[in-house]
């Protein structure tokens, strides 16, 4: 048996190459699929079943496109009318080479969801592994407020699912979940790389719950939704626009791209935000590389072409895939030189100052707006500075009318690269004066100065 796990770098996304004499399942395919067919050439397998745990709400799924190259039968769950490959319900079994895999209904995040029980007939009858796909992970459950008028009653089927599913399989099943640690479809994943039925029934809190407390829990839950996330769900129902390669960007100079600009393209730069402070094309938007796939999915339309602006243009391709895994197939190209290539020419530019703790805490007075861009979680177990105002960074634009245009905005979060973000965002819409702290709240604890809880 040949198991391989192969993670999409951002949003967390674990997919699964199995393999067993000669053949291959691939479980949740990402988009850019290339990845599984050289793993099974290169293991000498051939690819003949293709599974979604559910439809998947974060990232485009690449079944169609893997089935279309390879000619693999696609399954998933029967509880929802996907437009494509073929239904799979409750003790449903597809062999692969001298595994069974078994089908298991585990509602909850979604209706249709299910997990995958693989069996070695040849060594047991017992089961080796399950594919929970966002039912279960490592140290978390998935998320069950996708249905907003059900969350009771999608968390108590998510219990039912785990506990009598998952949990009865015994403690040395191991779990391979559709997500690890950074993932927005769970709360408090943990980084551990493998885990089993047992260890989670000994370390996850939420397993040692009982039902009561964890619909409580699960209900009163908080998760942030990326409005990109409809836009999945779309394309994951119907199937996405089938690939024929990464596309190649095109290099676009500075006089193209302020005539594009003043069409309407989307600008976005991936630098870091020392970088970015320094010197940025007006509107732009602030997404460093690293955060690309957590952030553009709320700062992003589908409909307005996107160019890329950066230093030296570096592994573009790598970028690129970023976008495709979440459907923007709008990328337009990318600066022809750089970004000193725009300020050779002469063209105009803005700046946004990068302050440091102690330039923000000798001016701490009400003339300063302070903007925390933190999660909530973050707000209220880290603490935030004195007369700070929250507003979570990807929900900025739905709050913009509480944030005064006639006062110094200072925008900071952990690190100061979602403030720097933020303050990208509020110039765009008009903030004459805007300042990141660099660093964050990480830095401002290094300082010791006042925190409130």
């Amino acid at each position: 048996m040949i198991l391989e796990k192969i993670t999409s770098e951002g949003i967390a996304h674990n997919s699964y190459l199995l393999g067993s004499r000669n053949e291959a399942a691939v479980i949740d395919p990402r988009r850019d699929g290339e990845v599984y067919v050289q793993r099974a050439r290169a293991l000498g397998l051939k690819i003949t079943s293709i599974f979604e745990t559910h439809r998947n709400e974060d990232y485009v799924i690449g079944s169609m496109d893997l089935s279309r190259i390879t000619g693999a039968s696609i399954f998933h769950g029967t509880h929802l009318a996907f437009s494509y490959g073929t239904g799979v319900s409750e003790g449903d079994v597809v062999p692969l080479g001298s595994l069974e895999i078994t089908v298991l209904e585990t509602p909850g995040h979604t209706e249709e969801s299910i997990s995958l029980a693989v069996r070695e007939r040849d060594v047991s009858d017992e089961v080796l592994m399950i594919f929970t796909g966002d039912a279960l992970f490592a140290g978390d459950v998935g998320r069950t407020d996708f249905y907003p008028l059900q969350k009771e009653g999608m968390a108590g089927k998510l219990h039912a699912s785990i506990w009598t599913k998952i949990l009865s399989l015994g403690d040395g099943v191991v779990i391979y979940p559709a997500h690890g640690e950074g993932s927005s479809c769970g709360e408090a994943i943990s980084d551990r790389e493998i885990t089993t039925v047992g260890y989670e029934k000994k370390g996850n809190p939420l397993l040692r719950m009982n039902r009561k407390e964890f619909i409580d829990y699960k209900v009163r839950e908080h998760h942030y939704t990326p409005p990109y996330f409809r836009k999945m769900e779309e394309l994951n129902i119907r199937g996405a626009p089938l690939l024929t390669g990464i596309p190649l960007l095109r290099p676009l100079s500075p006089t193209e791209i302020r005539d594009y600009r003043a069409a309407g393209a989307q600008i976005v730069d991936i630098r870091a935000p020392t970088s970015f402070g320094g010197g940025f094309i007006p509107g732009s938007i602030s997404i460093w590389r690293e955060g690309l796939a957590t952030f553009i999915g709320w700062m992003l339309t589908y409909q307005d072409p996107i160019i890329l602006i950066d230093d030296f243009n570096l592994d573009l391709d790598r970028v690129t895939r970023q976008f495709l895994r979440l459907g923007y197939d709008n990328l337009l190209g990318y600066c022809a030189g750089g970004f000193p290539a725009w300020f050779k020419a002469g063209f105009e530019m803005e700046v946004i100052e990068q302050w440091t703790p102690p330039m923000i805490h000798e001016r701490l007075d009400p003339s300063l707006y302070l903007l925390d861009v933190r999660s909530i979680g973050n707000w209220n177990t880290m603490g935030h500075i004195k007369g700070a105002h929250h507003c979570w960074v990807g929900e900025l634009r739905d709050h913009l009318d509480e944030i005064p245009k006639d006062r110094l905005v200072v925008a900071y979060c952990d690190a100061g690269y979602k403030g720097n973000m933020a303050a990208s965002l509020l110039r765009k819409e008009g903030y004459p004066r805007v300042v990141n702290l660099l660093g964050g709240m990480a830095a401002w604890k290094q300082y010791r100065y006042e925190i409130i809880r």
